[in-house]
């Protein structure tokens, strides 16, 4: 699944390309995501310009004077700006083409993506009211995740991916901040100190932007927007490295199940 660095990847490719442009019409082929396009949306883009593209959490918004399209990648999603010309496959969904002749396209197999679109203040949609701080901005520290953990006996790793705390922290880049920080996964968030919060925080930032430099992490079907996979894997630590021997220590990483999704962590290096 593209998670926040993907979905900045992803941003930063298709801004500056559409930024400005006027959409002239919207291709909607198939519907059918994970929640139903809306029917109106060529009627409501069409004749708008691109006023910005911004990200909340993993999702994306095109805004225009009069609305804002919201876009979620779901689980194999991506977007590329190609020539408005070039034939779909079987899996673009979308096409938002703009006045000059090039294509802003949504292509997903697995159809776990969607697009909103909203006339109303977009943090107002309920996709987006109540997601939690962003893990970049300066509202992510170590005294808020202390004070909000507090009596908390939910593992840290459940805690520091719950959306509703901060949104964009994904699988991936959890078990990787984890071990930068020497935190058992399952260990209780009400049971972790200030200070390893604010551990836990810094290297949690460092390996997100890390991540988005590197252009984000090749996993399935992960491609940035230019069509081109990310290259993160190649610095991941611990990530389904199951067996292969912890860079610091030597011990075998090991993987368990929390929350019906794969950990992986060094029993040694984090406690």
């Amino acid at each position: 699944m593209p998670e926040l660095p993907e979905v900045e990847t992803t941003r930063r490719g298709i801004a500056p390309h559409i930024t400005g442009r006027q959409v002239t019409r919207v291709i909607v082929r198939n519907p059918n995501l994970r929640w139903k396009v809306p029917a109106r949306l060529n009627r409501e883009m069409s004749g708008q310009v691109i006023n910005g593209v911004t990200r909340r959490g993993k999702y994306l918004l095109l805004t225009t004077s009069v609305g804002t399209a919201i876009v979620h990648l779901g689980m194999s999603g991506s977007l590329r700006v190609i020539d408005a010309s070039a034939p779909p496959d079987k899996h673009d969904h979308i096409d938002i083409v703009f006045d000059d002749k090039r294509a802003l396209r949504f292509t997903d197999p697995r159809r776990f993506g969607s697009l909103h679109w909203t006339r109303r203040p977009p943090l107002q949609h309920r996709l987006l009211s109540k997601l939690g701080v962003e893990p970049l901005s300066a509202a992510f520290n170590g005294d808020y995740l202390h004070r909000i953990s507090r009596g908390r006996k939910v593992a840290v790793k459940q805690l520091i991916m719950n959306s509703h705390i901060v949104t964009g922290i994904g699988n991936i880049y959890a078990c990787e901040a984890l071990y930068m920080a020497g935190i058992y996964p399952k260990r209780a968030a009400g049971r972790i100190s200030e200070k390893k919060y604010e551990l836990l925080v810094e290297v949690s930032k460092e390996v997100l932007n890390d991540a988005i430099a590197a252009g984000g992490t090749t996993l399935r079907d992960f491609v940035n927007g230019n069509g081109e996979p990310g290259y993160f894997k190649l610095h991941l630590n611990v990530y389904g490295k199951t067996g292969e021997p912890c860079i610091s220590c030597r011990e075998p990483i090991r993987e368990i199940r929390q929350g019906q999704r794969s950990t992986f962590y060094c029993p040694v290096c984090q406690k």
